[in-house]
């Protein structure tokens, strides 16, 4: 068990942002985040007289990740919401601006966020690894060799791992991009 709150607290202040941005990162839903991110401190108190103290915060971002992992693969299997009716809410939604700017602009980030979201599913599936290395660099923004102590690779290898990602998504969806940013 942990020594006394104050251990914890420290702890729990110093990673909790981490843990709900990677909470929220793999379930996809901020509400679930929470509840992650509350389950996750919740199994650090648990176990950590059995943790290596050096690797709480590798040991915080795994446990976070694959509890929302775990959360995204059941919740696939449950009904989704029609799809009719979200857009039947979302037009209520519309007020004060012009209505076809706004409808034009809510249009154009869901376009983007499907492009996002399709880049970084097509990139799960080509490489565990690259997807890893890029959530943990340039989403979480962890510094670039802590992500490389959590990957247990060397930095070099880290950074050759980033670029061929970057690469390979320039080449798949550079031209997609770049399209949909010159429309809006």
């Amino acid at each position: 068990m942990l020594t006394g709150n104050h251990e914890f607290n420290g702890i729990y202040k110093e990673y909790k942002n981490l843990v709900l941005k990677a909470a929220y990162t793999y379930s996809g839903d901020y509400e679930t985040a929470k509840d992650i991110t509350q389950d996750t401190f919740l199994k650090l108190y648990i176990y950590y007289e059995h943790l290596r103290k050096d690797n709480i915060r590798a040991w915080l971002y795994t446990t976070a990740k694959n509890t929302a992992l775990n959360y995204k693969k059941k919740s696939e299997k449950e009904i989704l919401k029609d799809e009719e009716n979200e857009n039947s809410e979302g037009a209520e939604e519309l007020s004060g601006r012009d209505v076809a700017e706004e409808y034009y602009e809510r249009i154009l980030g869901d376009e983007r966020r499907r492009l996002h979201e399709k880049i970084f599913e097509d990139l799960m599936r080509k490489n565990p690894r690259w997807y890893e290395g890029i959530m943990l660099a340039y989403y979480m923004e962890i510094p670039q060799a802590e992500v490389a102590e959590m990957m247990g690779i060397r930095i070099q290898v880290l950074h050759s791992m980033l670029s061929r990602a970057r690469k390979w998504i320039k080449k798949k969806y550079g031209v997609e991009y770049e399209e949909m940013n010159r429309e809006g």
